[in-house]
């Protein structure tokens, strides 16, 4: 049985982007819980794709501080039967649908804990799963109350079954930089990475690269990522978030496997 947490914080995760959404999430959080902090950590996350955030959600946490329960919503199937899910790990803890958008951060992390969360109030939208939901879920859990929950292995969650790194843009940020799915740990920088039609070289700076020259470069959370120096690798190469990345390359040409 899980144990009553001590939830010093919770974070928000969602591809709402602007307007009065993130705000009905944290009225009801400060209404509830106001002793405990909350705080937005993205909400410009790909629209419609947990596939994408699901990547870059273990790098996205990684670095922050234990005792932070995250409220994660990229929500396509709002309203269908997917369900919901709360992951235990080691100093952290995870609500939101169950709909890959935490499978890759499971398989990262081998003592997280999956449960399906059985427990639902008795009205809810049926497009807003989020406010009526899972902000309620994790109020409840810090509470300490009961949220019905039955254990689920890691394979029978959607996206159990997804590689361990994604060959794709996940994510552009404001200055137009390109996150990708592919672990920077192990790449040799003598790596090129194919890019559409270009290969890039690697970076360990943008000083590094003259201006207005793609490259790419380990960025902050681990992850590769595909910038410009002074520009916007956006619009430089014309890729948004899906598009395909990879592979590396040898200088001599020859491939090196992604994955």
């Amino acid at each position: 049985m899980p144990m009553t947490p001590t939830v010093q914080r919770i974070v928000l995760i969602t591809d709402f982007g602007p307007g009065l959404y993130v705000g009905q999430l944290q009225a009801w959080l400060t209404a509830w819980l106001p002793q405990v902090p909350i705080l937005d950590l993205i909400h410009d996350l790909t629209p419609f794709r947990p596939d994408l955030a699901g990547y870059l959600l273990p790098a996205m946490v990684r670095d922050m501080p234990s005792g932070t329960l995250y409220v994660c919503v990229v929500d396509p199937g709002v309203g269908g039967a997917r369900a919901g899910l709360l992951i235990e790990t080691p100093g952290a803890w995870f609500i939101g649908p169950d709909n890959g958008l935490f499978a890759p951060l499971v398989r990262a992390t081998p003592a997280a804990r999956p449960h399906r969360i059985g427990w639902q109030p008795e009205q809810m939208s049926a497009s807003f799963h989020a406010r009526d939901w899972f902000v309620p879920a994790a109020h409840r859990w810090v509470r300490g109350q009961s949220l019905d929950l039955s254990r689920l292995e890691p394979a029978a969650m959607v996206g159990g079954d997804w590689p361990s790194e994604q060959a794709a843009i996940l994510y552009r940020d404001h200055f137009g930089n390109l996150m990708t799915g592919l672990r920077a740990q192990g790449r040799s920088h003598s790596g090129l990475l194919h890019v559409g039609d270009r290969l890039l070289r690697h970076a360990r700076t943008f000083c590094e690269a003259p201006s207005g020259m793609p490259f790419w470069y380990e960025n902050s959370l681990g992850l590769i990522e595909i910038a410009v120096n002074q520009g916007s690798a956006q619009r430089r190469l014309g890729l948004v978030p899906g598009d395909p990345v990879g592979p590396f390359c040898n200088p001599d040409g020859t491939r090196i496997e992604i994955g």
